[in-house]
């Protein structure tokens, strides 16, 4: 006669009342330890697909909730990994961390993500909040902090990773790329094609505006002198990219190219250029940075700067992963970035 486990015994009694599920109880039902409950719900890729598959079926039919902290306590890991991104809205910063999610989740890792609304403040009081969690690691986006969010996570001891950027002033591991390197090579790329009367549109972001700075100073280089900016405050709307070519025009500049500090701004300037009737790229190139499906299917599709969020967002996974298993990580890993040329830069 089989076993009968503890809620069992208790639903015979008739005083189950609220008892919860245990470990030990789906261990029971599913006809294997306690040990490889734990395992198929926290290191899948520890166990069988047959065996993981039969567990978590276990798991749902007796809604089981696995208490995630008591394990923290008893091994010192919590299989939780934070974000902290500067906002859920822009589709770009989503394929970077759904691509660390794919990959943490393919490892028995959860994730728990936070906006900060591009605030180094409010970035502050989300770490505060997430530190008391215990990750077993955290990933930042970009690399400007507080002096206490440094402080901080220096004080916690678990590894971090700054995405989207790098600096030669890392917390810890930095997985991204050059703005300065991204402004360079737009300036000299779209030079090269003829491009002289140039505008810039775009937010008062950080990494934005190192991006622009980095244009302008290339173009003076090269003799373009006298580059018009529009710089608005966030958040990156098409919005932003109407109005940042609008004042333009209405301040007399006639640009023959922009570069926009976001794909969103660059397909209000698309927008804007419809309404006022001139031509892109014909009187008008105009270039974007995130390369997001909106900006592809655009009339006339959108050149851009491919940043290749999907595999910043593995190797930011692939860094931390390294860490926990106890290995050696590269404090900075490089993944580049890529100038696509569609028809709003295409001349005929």
């Amino acid at each position: 006669m089989a076993r009968k486990s503890r809620r069992e015994l208790a639903k015979d009694r008739g005083d189950l009342g609220d008892l919860p599920v245990t470990v030990k109880d789906v261990a029971l039902k599913a006809g294997v330890s306690p040990i490889t409950v734990s395992r198929a719900i926290q290191r899948p890729e520890l166990v069988s697909d047959a065996t993981r598959e039969h567990v978590l079926a276990v798991v749902r039919a007796m809604g089981y909730v696995p208490n995630l902290m008591a394990g923290a306590l008893a091994t010192s890991k919590s299989r939780l990994v934070a974000i902290v991104l500067p906002t859920i809205a822009n589709s770009i910063y989503a394929s970077v961390v759904q691509a660390i999610m794919d990959r943490l989740a393919e490892a028995g890792y959860h994730t728990l993500v936070g906006p900060s609304g591009y605030v180094p403040e409010q970035e502050e009081a989300l770490l505060a909040t997430i530190l008391g969690r215990r990750p077993d690691g955290i990933v930042l986006t970009g690399t400007f902090h507080t002096q206490a969010s440094r402080e901080r996570l220096a004080s916690a001891g678990i590894p971090v990773v700054e995405a989207w950027d790098l600096s030669d002033d890392g917390l810890d591991m930095q997985v991204g790329f050059s703005h300065e390197q991204v402004g360079v090579a737009v300036a000299e790329h779209f030079f090269a094609k003829g491009y002289r009367r140039w505008a810039v549109v775009g937010v008062d972001d950080p990494r934005a505006l190192r991006r622009c700075k980095a244009v302008i100073g290339r173009l003076a280089e090269l003799g373009v002198n006298n580059v018009a900016v529009q710089t608005l405050p966030l958040p990156a709307t098409w919005e932003v990219g109407r109005k940042g070519l609008a004042n333009l025009l209405d301040a007399g500049e006639k640009p023959d190219f922009i570069f926009c500090s976001s794909d969103t701004v660059a397909l209000g300037v698309l927008a804007e250029a419809s309404t006022r009737g001139l031509s892109v790229p014909d009187d008008l190139a105009v270039l974007g940075f995130g390369d997001t499906l909106n900006g592809q299917f655009a009339n006339p599709a959108l050149s851009t700067v491919s940043v290749n969020a999907t595999e910043m967002g593995r190797q930011v996974a692939e860094a931390l992963l390294r860490r926990f298993d106890g290995q050696s990580a590269e404090p900075r890993v490089d993944t580049g970035f890529t100038i696509v040329e569609r028809g709003s830069t295409a001349r005929t």
